[in-house]
């Protein structure tokens, strides 16, 4: 009881202690301060847009965009052009979350994990994301040589690009300089919303398929598959090790976090509108089955596209693919760096140097290189890579959202801050919705190999 008779007031955590991280990040808050102080509003969200964006435009990546666009060749519009919103907006939850103990703890999500819950937990959430990001990251190439090929050229120069663009944004020195270049990059993803104008979809065809539709029919599996690799287009484990960490190294805090949910919220709606837009192209592929889009020397959709709707939309589409598969390369790979030097408390941050921080930026460029060095095997299955990344994703996700779910409610760490009951009833049921879809698919999988085996 207060001396005058009242309740005194709650007192909240006390801030972890500054790091030499944090010390470096001091020049970007102090431009932060300065645009809050002027009440300079648009400056200030110039200044803390970001890691939202980034995670949610990186999540549009070539698997991602191969799945929305099969999804359309497949089954037309139908079910999943609403589909794909929800499933954004599910995606704003679980990045709200990681953005939010991102910036209240200014820690990242492997390092808060470790810290919290155990180095046994710990290594499992890094083991968990390394797994994944090495089979995305094989994708992602997979998707730019997918774009080259319809240029008529090979993997070797989608493994240049891919490697030339993570060494060229880590000359920066700086996690703002990598930040405005990547979102530079990212927002050419507009690319397949320009390549679903260009295929002249019916409007109203469009406007109609807005309203759920039925579940497509056809092969149980096939659509179990296509719904799992939608899911994980949408929602996977390096967003939430990304932009945890990322809202940690711009330097955001408790009082930036009205302008991280405008960031999430800006790239799930953008995301959500270009993947509908893949989506689009795609079905322009819906009344002619007889085009194969694994086919064509390689290069799929935009060769298919081609055929049906003239040079200029396969080329618009291609372009989307290397663009897509790009800006994911350089966004999970550094949720991986993020993820590695975090595990072992070495230093984590682009605002440092190669020299300061080998481990960080060694891991950066490390399982790119080695993602670069797999699609070089001859042979590769370039479609069916592409989607079960995304499966692979939907299948280990629900470990991640648990152990983010579990940080967002720790009242010590979180204090005000913590999430309230409605986040946790709709966090809950998206962990729930992913787990049965994931677990679903792989049961399925399982019944019919051992039935092939039988037989």
């Amino acid at each position: 009881m207060a001396a005058t008779g009242t309740l005194a007031p709650p007192s909240l955590p006390s801030p972890p202690p500054l790091t030499g991280e944090d010390l470096v990040r001091s020049d970007d808050r102090a431009r932060v301060h300065r645009a809050r102080s002027q009440r300079r509003r648009w400056r200030l969200l110039w200044l803390l847009v970001g890691p939202g964006i980034l995670a949610m435009l990186g999540e549009n990546d070539g698997p991602s965009m191969i799945a929305y666009a099969s999804d359309g060749a497949q089954y037309g519009l139908g079910f999943f052009v609403p589909f794909i919103p929800v499933l954004f907006a599910m995606a704003f939850v679980c990045q709200e979350m990681s953005m939010r103990v991102g910036s209240v703890t200014h820690r990242g999500f492997g390092e808060l994990v470790l810290q919290r819950y155990g180095r046994t937990w710990g290594w499992f959430g890094a083991g968990d994301l390394a797994l994944t990001n090495l089979v995305t990251l094989v994708a992602e190439f997979v998707a730019i040589r997918v774009g080259l090929a319809y240029f008529h050229l090979g993997s070797g120069v989608a493994v240049a690009l891919g490697l030339t663009l993570v060494l060229f944004t880590l000359g920066g020195g700086r996690y703002w300089r990598w930040e405005r270049i990547v979102l530079g990059l990212a927002l050419f993803n507009g690319l397949f919303l320009l390549a679903a104008i260009l295929v002249k979809p019916d409007v109203g065809a469009v406007v109609s398929s807005l309203d759920f539709k039925p579940f497509p029919g056809g092969s149980f599996n096939t659509l179990l598959l296509l719904l799992a690799s939608t899911i994980g287009a949408t929602v996977t484990p390096w967003m939430i090790f990304f932009q945890q960490s990322a809202s940690a190294d711009k330097g955001m805090t408790p009082e930036d976090l009205s302008h991280g949910r405008y960031d999430t919220a800006l790239g799930a709606l953008l995301a959500a509108i270009f993947g509908v837009g893949a989506l689009i192209a795609g079905a322009a592929l819906f009344d002619h089955n007889g085009l194969s889009i694994q086919g064509f020397a390689g290069a799929g959709f935009p060769e298919a596209l081609r055929h049906v709707s003239g040079g200029f939309v396969g080329g618009v589409f291609a372009l989307g693919l290397i663009e897509a598969g790009a800006v994911a390369i350089l966004t999970i790979s550094a949720s991986t760096a993020y993820a590695a030097a975090e595990c072992i408390g070495a230093t984590h941050s682009f605002n440092s140097s190669p020299r300061n921080a080998g481990v960080f930026h060694a891991a950066n460029v490390g399982l790119a290189l080695v993602a670069a060095v797999v699609i070089l095997i001859p042979g590769a299955p370039l479609l069916s890579i592409a989607l079960n990344a995304n499966v692979l994703a939907t299948v280990l996700l629900p470990a991640t959202l648990v152990l983010l779910l579990m940080l967002a409610n720790d009242r010590q760490l979180m204090g005000p801050w913590a999430n309230r009951r409605r986040v946790n009833v709709v966090a809950i049921s998206v962990m729930v919705f992913v787990g049965v879809c994931g677990a679903t698919y792989g049961i399925d999988s399982f019944m019919q190999t051992i039935h092939l085996i039988g037989s």
